[in-house]
């Protein structure tokens, strides 16, 4: 495994000592998470206590989750997950975060719409069952609810005061909102050029947005330097030095998932590609239930789906690669432009392990994508999602994924956010005089 992922979550560099790049909080050192009992690198497999870390300090590696779920056996575990909370709590056994935190104020997201997608699959040709996980329905309308609602519980565990991250727009907005609600000061960077509806959805909630001259990976690089200064002290940035705890959000796609389809695996996932970090964790989140004895355990493919204009792990994957080299995102789909994705290398992993593939689309076939999904099921997805579906319809095309197996597709946002990316091209179909001559002659009575 190429060791490039592991200089930092998310395209950061880890500094020496702590892989903070500064003194951790105190009381860091004894934390109760839930099941949670240590850090382990994903690389080579140190474990070391719970703490605002990010990188091993033995090889740079990036640090992960290690649990101690509870036991008492599959049936009585799905029956306490069934009997919990309609929102991401009910799994709160399997995550980072501690026994009480329903009682906790939080943005308390998930448990979105899990839609069969019969006419969109018809359009496509797929004779088995297509599925739509529809994350727009969370609270700031993007998955980005599921990893910040974790991070939060982190944040308080180690005493931050200020919440942070860097951001392509959606994450910049869930931080501001599980910061209101938290009652914890909010401080967001991002890009200087993000579309105008998540610039504002991340600054009404009131705490500090701040736009960067530069992309994503510049923004990035600037924060890794904020927690390695004094004026960083006691602030959480959650995708960088609480990343380990966020990115365990991801897998509670997985976990509803296979819930939703009746305790069972997919048989094939569509999952955008911006870090890479959210196709990794539902891997991880469906190895999980199948260790746990909740699903039964059977194959399943994982495809990635990136933007052709920020496709550096589609690229490496076609080119038969482990490492991924970075690019220069110039892509409408700016919530998936991340031109140096940390976990990059683990996707090809997964993608080349459960038979799946990357695979990417154009700025034109993502908005048409946009278009037929809207028309088909009613559902107005962002960029992102305009790529898993014009991905999806690509590989189906290609004979590359299987028409007549069970699918799911990550809608992984709301298309009010991105508005600009079909706005050119779509508006009224006619306008008319306020008469009925006047809307016949325009060809509307039939």
């Amino acid at each position: 495994m190429a060791v490039q992922a592991a200089h930092a979550a998310a395209g950061t560099t880890a500094a020496p000592g702590d892989g903070t790049g500064r003194a951790a909080p105190s009381g860091s050192g004894s934390v109760a998470l839930g099941p949670a009992a240590a850090l382990s690198c994903r690389e080579c497999g140190e474990r070391i206590p719970l703490g605002p870390v990010f990188a091993c300090e033995a090889c740079f590696g990036p640090l992960e989750i290690a649990y101690e779920f509870p036991g008492g056996g599959p049936t009585a575990l799905r029956e306490r997950i069934e009997a919990g909370p309609d929102n991401i709590w009910r799994y709160a056994p399997l995550l980072p975060v501690p026994a009480d935190v329903a009682t906790k104020p939080n943005i308390n997201p998930g448990f979105t719409k899990l839609v069969r997608a019969d006419r969109l699959a018809h359009e496509l040709g797929v004779t088995g069952s297509l599925h739509i996980k529809d994350d727009s329905g969370n609270p700031t309308h993007s998955f980005k609810d599921r990893v910040v609602a974790i991070a939060v519980e982190a944040a308080r565990a180690f005493g931050f005061t200020t919440l942070s991250c860097s951001s392509t727009g959606n994450l910049a907005g869930a931080v501001g909102a599980a910061a209101a609600r938290a009652g914890l000061r909010s401080c967001v960077f991002i890009p200087h050029d993000l579309e105008q509806g998540k610039v504002v959805m991340a600054a009404v909630y009131g705490g500090e947005l701040v736009g960067i001259e530069g992309n994503y990976d510049d923004v990035n690089r600037f924060c890794s330097e904020l927690i390695g200064d004094p004026a960083g002290e006691g602030w959480g940035f959650v995708n960088v030095n609480l990343r380990p705890y966020y990115a365990e959000g991801s897998k509670t796609l997985a976990y509803e998932i296979c819930e939703q389809l009746g305790w069972r695996l997919p048989d094939q996932l569509v999952v955008p590609i911006a870090s890479g970090s959210q196709l990794t964790k539902i891997d991880k989140g469906l190895k999980e239930l199948i260790s746990l004895g909740l699903v039964e355990d059977r194959p399943y493919k994982i495809f990635g789906a990136q933007a052709e204009g920020c496709s550096p792990v589609s690229r490496a994957f076609k080119d038969g690669h482990d490492v991924v080299r970075p690019v220069r995102p110039e892509t409408i789909a700016k919530s998936l432009a991340i031109g140096n994705p940390a976990d990059g290398p683990y996707v090809l992993d997964i993608a080349r392990r459960t038979g799946g593939a990357v695979e990417d689309v154009d700025d034109p076939r993502i908005v048409e994508a946009i278009k037929l999904l809207a028309r088909t099921e009613g559902i107005f997805a962002e960029t992102a999602g305009g790529v898993t579906v014009g991905v999806t319809k690509k590989l189906i095309e290609e004979g590359r994924l299987d028409p007549s197996l069970t699918t799911v597709v990550l809608n992984t946002g709301d298309g009010l956010k991105t508005l600009d990316a079909v706005a050119p091209t779509t508006g009224p179909t006619a306008v008319i005089r306020p008469t009925l001559d006047s809307f016949r002659e325009a060809g509307l009575a039939s």
